[in-house]
């Protein structure tokens, strides 16, 4: 694969860095945010700087770990996972784009102050030639961009010098004329002015020296620029009266009319004409880098990653970005769409500092030559100004963004997904995360001490044969025996809603006799002390669920009921008891039961639930048999997340007494069969599956074995989100 070549050095990457702000950002937006704030525009600059501080700095970070092409987009892709990796990438292009545009429509009425000329025509003809230049190669560009931004700033410092002595105080009256809430509005609108500040990094595999270029190209060209935004706006107001800025076209223009005269103005228009193309050549040059870093990602196609034999450019990505401007140009009003960039701006910064968090703490190579200072505050301080800031845009500028951001997920689940095999450093993070959480629980539930009130209630239906009713208190047994506790065995008798419930229970009969009999033995057999009852009710389910909440049992163990005509129309008796149940409940697939050897404890894509984890350490530890971990891995899996779940496993396994066979995994990923013979026993957690959708069923699996699943009570089960999070990220 061929790569471009370094040949862009500081000056060039201090160039376009400035170029790439300096544009609209001034010549533009200052006329909108006066209308907002009133003189308060000055401090919304310069807050607005502040606020970019945070994204410079991690990108610069960032930039010298990974100094490839791509800058926003790769470091989100690497950091945050190809979802939004897609998201940043194809929202970055966009935004690019939209601020080439407008800075060429922005940038033509200057001109039409000299000649009469027709905006849109004009504006098309400077972004084919600009496009044309971006093929011709980076290094041509680079050259273009400095000779640019050197007249630019010397206009712009014969503007600042010569108008200052006409500053006068009486034009900064009321300066907080819109308040704070306008303060925050304007900050919002002119943020975007500073968005330039990183597009530097999405050519860093053409910088000379990225380890030292890069971090001072960005943070130099981002504190010259917000001072001289600051400098330029303070005497903007200062020397025209209030109004006479606000909602102009030109608004440099005038204020350069009321203090230098003609030939002010005619620098004035100077500057603004190159600054304008300069923003615009910048963009472009910087957008046409995130198809083609997408593209060698596989998450674009080929084509986008190919590069010039003669020039060494990125011919199709470019042509590509440039066909997006010239559209732009001529059919869409770009004001209005570039306050959507702006929002979609200021959430791709706050992924930023959240990815330079997830490169630190994950465990993919990340070595960068420049660390960004005060960390992680000064990301946490970026991300939440940012979602501030965000608040301020209105709901169009979000709604946009919100379009930009499912379009870029409907493009990765069609396209990329089949493609690619990867994952973010964030996503091994929070795994870890949750595994090391997950395990904090695990510890302190295994190592809970019983007492004698332990109590274990075995729920017998008239569907329970003798065989089955052994079985069951031979599992209860082994779970209350570590705790010297209590096994309870209630037959529920289930009668018609229009019959009479006998309510003579104690007065036994030759069945009840038998009952009470065969329980004393098996109580005997299991050396377990066992109290046994017989209940009868109109509904099996209910009183169940009374009977163990009256005694304070701490888990109810019970077969699963098979579904009659009435339990599928007025819903499944297993869902209502599982939520009802004031604690623990096993249900069991029961195929017999005697001294497991082998007990598997299923996973289901996500930590294994902790009261599920005690329940297999528990029986497997009294029948001397060993517990074998299983958890669902395909075989298109990162690496890196084998690794995670591997050691997550070890260090599950060090908590339980019980001995831990290694596991054998699932690898499709699916919920296929365990092979006849292989278990003994197997556990699993019934909570989670509910998030897949609709009830949680019950589905047996080939083992010939005894199948139990887990039901935590809901104190012991995780929230919505995290229980979401876990299913995403295992």
């Amino acid at each position: 694969m061929k790569k471009l070549e370094r040949d862009l050095g500081l000056g060039a990457v201090f160039a376009i860095s400035v170029g790439a702000m300096i544009g609209s950002g001034i010549f533009i937006l200052p006329a909108l945010a006066l209308e907002i704030a009133g003189p308060a525009v000055i401090l919304a600059y310069l807050l607005a700087g502040l606020l970019v501080v945070p994204a410079a700095l991690s990108k610069s970070e960032m930039a010298t770990a990974m100094p490839e092409a791509g800058g926003t987009y790769l470091y989100i892709e690497r950091g945050m996972g190809p979802v939004l990796g897609t998201i940043a990438g194809v929202g970055t292009w966009f935004s690019l784009s939209f601020k080439s545009a407008l800075a060429l429509v922005g940038g033509v009425p200057y001109l039409v102050l000299l000649f009469d000329l027709p905006v849109k025509p004009v504006a098309l003809g400077l972004a084919a030639f600009l496009v044309l230049v971006n093929l011709l190669g980076a290094k041509q560009t680079g050259r273009l961009q400095v000779v640019i931004v050197s007249v630019m700033l010397v206009a712009l410092g014969w503007f600042v010098a010569g108008s200052a002595g006409g500053v006068e105080q009486a034009n900064y009256q009321n300066f907080f004329v819109g308040g704070w809430e306008g303060l925050l509005a304007a900050t919002g609108l002119v943020f975007v002015s500073y968005a330039g500040v990183t597009k530097v990094a999405s050519v860093a595999e053409e910088v000379e020296d990225p380890g030292r270029n890069i971090p001072i190209g960005i943070l130099g060209s981002l504190a010259f620029t917000t001072l001289l935004y600051v400098g330029i706006v303070a005497v903007m107001v200062g020397v025209t009266e209030a109004g006479a800025v606000a909602g102009s076209a030109t608004p440099v223009a005038v204020a350069a009319d009321a203090t230098l005269g003609q030939w002010g103005v005619y620098a004035v228009i100077a500057a603004a004409i190159l600054a304008l193309v300069s923003t615009a050549n910048a963009g472009i040059l910087s957008s046409s880098r995130y198809p083609f870093a997408m593209s060698r990602d596989r998450l674009a196609p080929p084509t986008f990653a190919e590069i010039h034999e003669k020039f060494g450019t990125p011919t199709t990505a470019i042509t590509l970005t440039g066909a997006v401007v010239l559209v732009l140009i001529a059919f869409v009003p770009i004001l209005e769409i570039a306050k959507l960039a702006s929002a979609f701006q200021i959430l791709v910064f706050v992924l930023i500092n959240l990815a330079v968090v997830a490169f630190r703490h994950g465990s993919t190579e990340y070595e960068p030559e420049f660390h960004s200072p005060l960390y992680p505050w000064m990301q946490a301080f970026g991300v939440v100004s940012g979602v501030v800031l965000l608040t301020q845009m209105g709901m169009v500028p979000l709604l946009g963004a919100l379009v930009i951001t499912l379009g870029s997920i409907a493009w990765y689940v069609v396209y990329a997904r089949p493609r690619i095999r990867r994952e973010g450093a964030a996503t091994d993070v929070i795994r870890r995360r949750l595994g090391r959480d997950v395990l904090t629980e695990t510890e302190d539930i295994v190592a809970e001490a019983g007492d004698g009130d332990y109590e274990v209630l075995v729920a017998l239906t008239r569907y329970a044969t003798a065989d089955r009713e052994r079985s069951l208190l031979a599992l209860a047994a082994d779970l209350v025996r570590p705790y010297d506790g209590r096994v309870v065995v209630v037959r529920f008798e289930e009668v018609p809603d229009q019959a009479p419930l006998d309510h003579a229970a104690e007065v036994q009969s030759p069945a009840d006799v038998s009952f009470e009999e065969q329980t004393d033995a098996l109580a005997a057999e299991f050396d377990v002390d066992v109290e046994y009852g017989e209940i009868v009710s109109h509904d099996t389910k209910r009183a169940m669920v009374n009977f163990a909440e009256h005694r304070d049992v701490d888990l109810v163990v019970a077969e699963h009921e098979r579904l009659r005509l009435r339990s599928r129309l007025l819903g499944d008796p297993i869902d209502w008891f599982v939520r009802h149940a004031h604690c623990d409940a096993l249900l069991v697939e029961n195929r017999g039961y005697d001294d497991p050897q082998n007990v598997v404890l299923e996973g289901d894509g996500g930590p294994y639930d902790p009261a599920t984890v005690a329940v297999a350490n528990t029986i497997a530890g009294e029948t001397g048999g060993h517990v074998t971990l299983q958890f669902p891995v395909s075989d298109g899996q990162p690496d890196q997340r084998r690794e995670t779940i591997e050691a997550y496993q070890e260090e599950l396994a060090g908590l339980l007494s019980a001995p831990v066979r290694a596991p054998f995994p699932r690898t499709d990923g699916g919920d296929e069969t365990l092979d006849a013979g292989v278990a003994d026993l197997v556990i699993r957690t019934g909570t989670r599956n509910r998030i897949r959708g609709g009830r949680d069923r019950h589905t047996p699996t080939a083992a010939d074995c005894t199948e139990v699943t887990v039901y935590p009570h809901e104190s012991r089960q995780p929230g919505l989100v995290r229980r979401l999070v876990e299913r995403v990220v295992f």
